[in-house]
């Protein structure tokens, strides 16, 4: 490993600040990073727009958010290796312009299929940009300080579902759905003219050559499985023909590219960082961790709407106690992780999480919303400490050279965990209000008060299909309580050592 020419901290000294710099890097990276992640919940809340507008069904206007997925997935595997060999400005560059060319391509979308077209070639560039902005933030930070800029960046992961449906319900009661997608321009010109000005200048010096073979296996593998979750939802099942043939395909592909990248030098997604067994406990960590997360965030809002009665807008604001139980808990996380390591922090924030979704196993047609509320702060307090700490789990033992491929396998990891955990949400759900008589055309419709009032039903009737409705809502939220409970067992062993001693151990393991 080439030495540094910045000093190095002593073994035993407090993990020094992040200083200007830094926090220059690390202002760049989030405009982008919001950028991204409101896009993908600001379009989820629009789908139903979509609907009407271009006169399709939801089943087919949900493709313009699981097109945007499968992009995610077709480029993800390739950052580590275009990050060596371009440089990680170009290619952060690169992808804001994809993403922005993509945004205005999408607003100006005349039927479901262009749009969900448009919405691949946003995918393109918003895959590169999470990896590529953890891999500037680390490299510029080095690994004493992983801790704290992880903390930064995961403020607008955790903000991101909780803002995109207040945005996107003002943007398209007030003005129209096509801003959903514009108000991507201005942002993303500020991010592409901030990171020209501050990001070093690239100096790559690539040694590598491109994984061909690699690409072949792995890209088309993790699209064609993640095709195949995505497919669960839609078909009702897992043994459909739409949901095994692409996920068997997908998983045939992917066992290929173990097989080829065990034994290439320099594969495509270096699988040989798992002989770190920091790294691969917080693999495992994420995983489930984002099953249970994202899976659960579908929960509320549907919960919001459909059970009720609240507007888009109304639920966006309801759920924002989360957001700012993350933003107490996150920065002092980021601390402690850089002093005592991520270990009894990210046990603790699950403990925190299972104490308030417990709370949302017991939800009826009546609960107080203000007690849903505290349930959701206490929640976030939890995230504040669990997810990005994991990220710095995986990230303090990677060197220098390994930090671009380390951050693209996490990014994978993550967004095949919140694929699997959405599709089994939503096929739990549904199935638990078909079992009811109240599933309709979309994952938890129930029938809303207002339209059984205009209908005539007896109220003791619509308050007994609202009670059912709760019950299956309640028993989905106890499968993603035992995901959360899941995700204790490999958190236990993260490390519990000060992230100096880490990067010594990554260090060594390089040589």
């Amino acid at each position: 490993m080439t030495s540094s020419s910045s000093p190095q901290p002593d073994a035993t000294s407090e993990p020094a600040g992040l200083d200007a710099r830094v926090l220059k890097i690390a202002g760049v990276v989030i405009v982008g990073a919001i950028m991204s992640i409101l896009d993908i919940t600001v379009v989820n809340v629009a789908i139903p727009t979509f609907v009407d507008e271009f006169s399709t069904s939801l089943t087919f206007a949900a493709w313009s958010m699981t097109g945007y997925t499968l992009a995610l997935a077709t480029v993800i595997p390739l950052t580590g290796w275009a990050a060596d060999r371009f440089g990680t400005k170009r290619l952060y560059m690169l992808a804001l312009v994809l993403f922005v060319i993509g945004s205005v391509l999408c607003s100006t979308a005349w039927n479901i299929q262009s749009l969900i077209g448009f919405r691949i070639i946003q995918g393109l560039g918003g895959g590169m940009l999470m990896p590529l902005g953890m891999t500037i933030m680390t490299q510029a930070a080095g690994p004493d300080r992983v801790g704290r800029v992880m903390a930064i960046m995961g403020v607008p992961m955790l903000l991101g579902p909780i803002g995109g449906p207040i945005l996107g319900g003002w943007l398209i009661e007030d003005f129209s759905w096509h801003w959903i997608f514009l108000i991507n321009v201005p942002i993303g010109v500020i991010a592409l003219t901030l990171a020209a000005i501050v990001f070093d200048a690239d100096s790559p010096s690539p040694t590598q050559s491109f994984d061909f073979v690699g690409m072949l296996l792995a890209s088309p593998g993790l699209a064609l499985f993640l095709y195949g979750v995505s497919s669960i939802p839609g078909e009702g099942k897992v043994l459909a023909v739409k949901v095994l043939v692409p996920g068997i395909i997908g998983l045939v592909l992917l066992a290929g590219f173990v097989y080829h990248a065990l034994r290439t030098e320099h594969p495509l997604i270096d699988l040989r960082l798992f002989k770190n067994r920091d790294l691969t406990f917080a693999v495992l960590t994420m995983l489930f961790f984002a099953m249970a997360f994202f899976g659960a965030a579908l929960l509320l809002p549907t919960y919001l709407q459909q059970v009720r009665g609240e507007s888009t807008l109304a639920a966006g604001l309801l759920i924002a106690p989360q957001g700012l139980g993350a933003m107490l808990t996150m920065p002092v996380a980021g601390r402690l992780v850089d002093k005592i390591g991520p270990g009894r922090i990210v046990l603790t924030g699950l403990v925190v999480i299972c104490v308030g979704l417990a709370f949302f196993t017991q939800i009826s047609a009546t609960t107080p919303l203000w007690h849903a509320e505290i349930a959701l702060f206490i929640m976030g307090l939890g995230m504040g400490a669990t997810m990005m700490p994991t990220m710095t789990a995986a990230m303090q033992t990677l060197t220098h050279e390994q930090v671009a491929r380390g951050s693209t396998l996490m990014n994978i990891i993550n967004q095949t965990g919140s694929s699997i955990g959405t599709a089994t949400i939503s096929v739990v759900l549904t199935t638990l209000l078909a079992r009811q008589a109240l599933a309709g055309p979309a994952i938890g419709a129930t029938m809303k008060p207002e339209l059984a009032e205009k209908m005539h039903i007896p109220p003791e009737v619509i308050q007994k299909g609202l009670d059912q409705a709760s019950t299956a809502f309640a028993h989905t939220w106890t499968v993603s309580l035992c995901l959360v409970i899941v995700t204790l067992v490999p958190a236990f062993f993260l490390p519990r050592r000060r992230p100096q001693q880490m990067a010594d151990l990554g260090s060594a393991m390089a040589h």
